[in-house]
């Protein structure tokens, strides 16, 4: 980890955004989501491992350092793909970075039920159609693979992304739970591409519940799931510790309305 962290973070070739960005990326893939995927037999040395909104592919880097044979990260934005693929120059870990839209896009033929593990890190939440993805995806999964997501639910404090607003009311919590008409209102002064952003969550709303209904109809088994009040990658952002509901996350009520963050492993079921 020190070597390649401290050659990106270090670097005069790349922006400050981009070493800040690749670099909790990284830390959160290092120190969080490989060890934690190890301990419960999703991942290990010699997987096939793919990330769908991978930015600039720090935490693919982590499962490369780990071990994984392939990594392949996918992306909407370009200019994130861009520094992925700089940043890859540098390190030299074969990552493959490709623009894709998972619901509109045809599911590459050349990775078809080859993905050990994909990896679906806080975006199943901006997609329109849940199902499609989830559909899309599983086609990429080899039979026995697996899907890890993370996302906050709708009803959690900040599950509405009002605070990538840029404006002082965005920074309150639940807000986005007012009525529409109210709500609209409230983020009236935050940037235009990130309100229509946020009132595209609003009609969304995704939740844990919706997630498990679309993970089994699309022919996932729900393997795992765990919920934190205090988010893992907060501790890359913030140096916050990391806070699990432990047995609270048996309460319905609990889990959807002070949750920061829903994780989930899905398991691949041949149909």
């Amino acid at each position: 980890m020190a070597n390649n962290y401290r050659t990106i973070v270090e670097s005069n070739e790349l922006t400050e955004n981009n070493k800040y960005y690749w670099g909790y990326q990284f830390r959160l893939g290092k120190e969080v989501l490989v060890p934690y995927l190890e301990k419960i037999g999703a991942f290990r040395s010699g997987d096939k491992v793919m990330e769908i909104g991978c930015a600039e592919g720090g935490v693919l880097a982590a499962f490369a350092e780990a071990g994984a044979i392939d990594a392949v990260g996918t992306d909407i934005e370009n200019y994130r793909l861009d520094a992925g693929r700089k940043i890859d120059s540098i390190i030299n870990l074969g990552i493959e970075f490709f623009y894709h839209n998972i619901i509109s896009d045809e599911v590459p033929e050349h990775l078809k039920n080859s993905i050990s593990l994909v990896i679906l890190r806080d975006v199943i939440e901006h997609l329109p159609d849940t199902e499609t993805a989830l559909k899309n995806i599983y086609q990429l999964i080899k039979p026995g693979g697996y899907l890890f997501l993370t996302f906050p639910p709708y009803h959690s404090p900040f599950g509405g992304h009002q605070h990538t607003l840029g404006s002082l009311l965005g920074k309150l919590p639940y807000i986005h739970l007012f009525p529409k008409p109210i709500f609209k209102l409230l983020i009236a002064t935050g940037r235009k591409w990130d309100i229509e952003e946020v009132m595209r969550l609003h009609k969304i709303r995704m939740t844990p519940k919706k997630l498990v209904a679309n993970a089994k109809k699309t022919g996932f088994s729900v393997e795992h799931q765990n919920y934190y009040l205090i988010r893992p990658v907060f501790k890359m952002k913030f140096g916050l510790p990391s806070i699990n509901l432990g047995i609270f996350k048996t309460f319905s009520f609990i889990k959807n309305y002070f949750s920061l963050e829903a994780l989930f492993l899905l398991k691949k079921v041949e149909k």
